[in-house]
């Protein structure tokens, strides 16, 4: 990590604000980087996530059982593999992270890697002492052996495909073995914010920068990938959704479950929720105009006293021109509608579906 973050650093990054202080929150240029990121290339240093590897005699019957997701067939020789989203939940349905599931080679030896939210990640290795029987599969953290960067922008198919010489419509590939082998894992990113995820090792990370940049990304920072996460409405683990949060509330029922497999872990209480009953709270997109409040504020009915939302996070968007954000919002509330921040003769605020 040394030798990227002091390339980060001959590029203008500041450091501030996010996670351990090592990922860049911008380069000195955030509008220009913003239009970087939507309209040819950025590449985002990201340290939200990280790296799990779960292998052995079984490791996708084990995690059949524990992730609310379908585990995808490992992919052939030289193939294009499926990466799936989804969760992982308590006994009581409530989220432990969120996550992506693929293989980490063309055959079941080389194990399931899941992509895992850092805030979660001590969370996720303590599920699995309880949760994964070692007879059968264990788990790996290459979080301190891997590193991860997103390309974004209109252009990122374009670099991705310049920088690793292939980039697949959907799923996932393994350049030059992976990340285990010297080379790259590079996986779709999300569908609402067009994006790339490249993982590789620590040691060869600044060589993936290098390369990325002198095939046309643009250093952007941790506040711009915020800022397009937000516009597309899509909560991100550790700060719209967390340890209390149950994924209904968040949005994530149609995207991160499969209903047609069998038991896993939370199970009992999605079902009952989705058939015979409903949550109290749902996420939100906001709306603030001209002023950024703080992450955290609540939000009441006109004239009201009682607690209606609360605001999880908040960017300046150039898309819409105001401030906006993310947030939970009691299931009364019709949308679109309009609550106050702060108490109820407080300032507007739309609320929006995600």
């Amino acid at each position: 990590m040394g030798g990227l973050h002091e390339l980060l650093q001959a590029r203008g990054a500041i450091f501030a604000g996010q996670g351990d202080g090592r990922t860049p929150r911008h380069y000195g240029d955030p509008r220009g980087e913003y239009r970087a990121a939507t309209e040819s290339c950025g590449v985002v240093h990201r340290g939200d996530r990280r790296l799990l590897r779960v292998h052995g005699r079984a490791p996708r019957q084990m995690l059949h059982g524990i992730l609310t997701n379908r585990i995808p067939e490992p992919p052939g020789e030289a193939e294009a593999g499926e990466a799936v989203y989804g969760t992982m939940l308590t006994p009581k349905g409530r989220m432990v992270t969120d996550l992506t599931t693929l293989w980490l080679g063309a055959g079941e030896g080389e194990g399931l890697g899941l992509d895992v939210a850092t805030s979660g990640h001590a969370a996720v290795l303590g599920h699995f002492t309880r949760f994964l029987p070692p007879r059968f599969a264990r788990v790996d953290d290459l979080s301190d052996r891997t590193g991860l960067v997103t390309l974004v922008g209109t252009g990122a198919d374009a670099v991705v495909r310049d920088a690793f010489g292939t980039a697949p419509a959907a799923g996932y590939v393994l350049v030059d073995g992976g990340p285990a082998d010297g080379g790259v894992l590079v996986v779709r990113g999300l569908e609402q914010v067009p994006s790339w995820n490249v993982w590789a090792s620590e040691g060869d990370m600044t060589d993936v920068w290098g390369r990325l940049e002198t095939c046309g990304a643009a250093p952007t920072g941790w506040a711009v990938w915020e800022t397009l996460r937000i516009e597309a409405g899509l909560p991100a683990f550790g700060v719209d959704m967390d340890g209390t949060t149950i994924p209904v509330e968040a949005g994530l029922v149609e995207r991160a479950f499969d209903h047609d497999k069998g038991c896993y872990t939370g199970q009992e209480v999605i079902v009952r929720i989705r058939h015979r009953g409903r949550v109290n709270w749902h996420l939100r997109a906001l709306r603030f105009g001209d002023a950024a409040p703080a992450a955290g504020r609540k939000l009441f009915e006109e004239g009201g006293a009682r607690v209606r939302g609360r605001v999880t996070s908040v960017a300046q968007s150039p898309r819409f021109g105001q401030a906006i954000g993310l947030g939970y919002v009691r299931r009364e509330i019709e949308v679109p509608g309009v609550l106050r921040l702060g108490d109820g003769s407080g300032p507007e605020v739309g609320v929006e579906q995600c």
